[in-house]
């Protein structure tokens, strides 16, 4: 597997409504984390990034699109995998620096194959405590 990289998405132009990109706080190289998570059951799926660009398409196509950082282009969730990501809604965070996009998962969401990116190494859990 390839390290990950923080190279940037290109710097061009993008259809991002105008009002929503001046809104948004971006890290040092352009990106937002975007989470995943499923719109009827609450269940957080995975994390990605996006651009405007990236947002752009999620907000006008209905399928997520996110900047891949380690083969730096654009996916789109699904394309390959056939694992869509249907857009239910989008929403930013209270600082504008973090985007939740409610989606319907169809098939799984991890590139492990597994249904969410988050319960194959659980830290801890309230009995722990």
């Amino acid at each position: 597997m390839a390290p990950m990289t923080s190279a940037p998405p290109p710097r061009t132009p993008s259809g991002l409504d105008p009002e929503i990109a001046a809104r948004l706080k971006r890290s040092a190289d352009g990106l937002l984390p975007a989470i995943a998570q499923q719109y009827d059951t609450g269940e957080v799926l995975m994390l990605g990034w996006m651009d405007d660009e990236a947002l752009h398409r999620t907000l006008t196509t209905g399928r997520c699109t996110y900047w891949s950082r380690s083969r730096r282009e654009y996916w789109v969730k699904g394309d390959t995998s056939g694992h869509f990501q249907w857009v239910k809604s989008v929403a930013l965070d209270c600082d504008a620096d973090t985007v939740l996009v409610k989606v319907d998962q169809v098939g799984a969401a991890c590139h492990t194959g597994a249904r969410n990116c988050f319960d194959a190494d659980v830290l801890c859990t309230a009995d722990d405590q």
